[in-house]
């Protein structure tokens, strides 16, 4: 809807080019799902994968100082429906993000952007290989769901988005100290309204309160890492038990 604007607006720096081009990427692919054959089967993929997460994670997503920031994780930024609101907000106040916001903050949108796409991709691509195994994703298994992660033709986008949930996290712990960044954000809720820009502030808000609940971030973003890249290693080498990892992880 607002891709002419992205093209059209004049990106100076790095950082602000590399949100443009993500943005446009994100954008094409949003069109490309949005008229796939197979977009309700990727919410049921998505929504396997995001069980499997807190499984796996189940001792951080409740305890009570982690639950909201993994629970934001996975509900808004591993959101694969009901964000298109949220997404076309963003394409359209690109123009007033590249002429005001500092540089590292462009990056961490950059960041946020390429692994919401990232993740979306994958799981399209999970959902292709699973119906062309002739493997219905209402019923999906362990095994089935190995069984298609090692025939993916992806594994280095595998890789790249547990490096990206690293780097956003840690991005995004550093900005919520600011206790201006909360101010900002309460004074802006009406003209937000008023801008009809709603759901985007809402997004934000919400992960600004996540994160400030969180008793430490660092350690929530290490352990979701370091768990995730051993679940890859499993997957791969066969292992009969990939999600069942070690007491010290």
């Amino acid at each position: 809807m607002y891709r002419e604007r992205l093209v059209a607006t004049e990106a100076r720096s790095e950082s602000a080019r590399r949100l443009q081009q993500l943005l446009l990427d994100y954008h094409d692919f949003r069109q490309l799902k949005a008229a796939h054959p197979l977009l309700d089967t990727t919410f049921l993929v998505a929504e396997w994968q995001a069980q499997r997460l807190k499984a796996t994670h189940s001792d951080l997503y409740q305890h009570p100082g982690y639950h909201h920031g993994l629970e934001f994780l996975l509900t808004d930024l591993y959101a694969p429906a009901g964000m298109t609101r949220r997404d076309d907000n963003i394409d359209r106040v690109f123009p007033k993000m590249v002429k005001w916001l500092p540089d590292n903050l462009l990056d961490t949108f950059a960041g946020l952007v390429e692994l919401n796409l990232i993740t979306q991709q994958l799981d399209l691509e999970l959902t292709e290989l699973f119906h062309k195994q002739g493997i219905a994703a209402d019923s999906l298994s362990t095994e089935h769901y190995c069984a298609a992660y090692r025939a993916s033709e992806r594994l280095d986008q595998r890789k790249k988005q547990i490096t990206l949930v690293s780097e956003v996290g840690h991005q995004l712990d550093h900005y919520v100290r600011n206790r201006t960044l909360g101010w900002l954000l309460s004074m802006s809720r009406t003209p937000a309204e008023m801008a009809d820009l709603t759901d985007l502030h809402s997004f934000l808000h919400r992960g600004y309160s996540a994160f400030r609940k969180m008793e430490d971030v660092n350690l929530l973003i290490n352990r979701l890492v370091t768990r995730e890249q051993q679940v890859m290693r499993n997957i791969l080498s066969g292992h009969p038990e990939p999600f069942s990892l070690p007491g010290d992880l």
